[in-house]
């Protein structure tokens, strides 16, 4: 699938990519409902439905993945509630063999991430993926999302990159038409993000069902 001898730089997604996205689902359409209805006597139902709202009306910008925009908007501290749940977190399978064959082929691998620094300190601490990159890059520290091609301008400025031989492997379709637009030529996706839930169908972008299809090889 990926030409490796071309490859000079991988920049990997984490949430979905990386890590199953069981936690953030969990965590936002039932830890946090059941937490914010608890705040104020309301039944989980009416919790839900109207925080789908809300989090629909900011899907797309850097507010949706900010702890610190949802502890002030729903007057709950996101952190700590993380912190509930962290058992959930887990890394998908075959990840840290693809990780470990990428440092040994030479690649230099970034990892490139919406979530908010305090979501990934989090998951960094109950993964030790950390050490496996060469750089994390947050999108906050870049002032846009990984959606709009402007957020690629800015990694590009920061962290230098060829274009064509670069590989990025993400879980949202639209996060991967950004790169494309932006001139990256090497494009995966991740079929499964969430392993609660069903294989997705993409046609779009190669696809893979876990990192075992991707390994480096020649």
């Amino acid at each position: 699938m990926i030409p490796w001898r071309d490859i000079n730089t991988v920049f990997l997604d984490m949430d979905g990519t990386l890590l199953d996205l069981r936690f953030d689902n969990h965590f936002w359409l039932e830890h946090v409902p059941q937490r914010y209805a608890q705040a104020r006597g309301m039944d989980e139902a009416t919790a839900k439905a109207e925080l789908l709202a809300r989090y629909r009306s900011r899907e797309g910008t850097l507010e949706w993945y900010c702890v610190d925009h949802w502890s002030r908007e729903l007057g709950l501290d996101i952190a700590l509630l993380k912190e509930e749940v962290h058992h959930l977190i887990a890394v998908h399978p075959h990840v840290v063999d693809f990780l470990e064959a990428v440092r040994a082929a030479g690649k230099r691998m970034v990892l490139v991430t919406n979530a908010h620094q305090k979501a990934i300190t989090l998951k960094m601490q109950k993964t030790e993926l950390a050490d496996h990159f060469d750089r994390i890059v947050c999108a906050h520290e870049l002032g846009l999302p990984k959606e709009q091609v402007g957020f690629w301008a800015r990694l590009h400025a920061i962290e230098p990159f060829m274009r064509e031989h670069t590989l990025f492997v993400d879980d949202s379709t639209s996060v991967l038409r950004a790169a494309r637009e932006y001139g990256i030529h090497h494009l995966c996706a991740v079929l499964r993000p969430d392993t609660q839930q069903p294989e997705r169908t993409i046609t779009e972008f190669p696809a893979i069902r876990d990192f075992s299809e991707l390994m480096p090889v020649g």
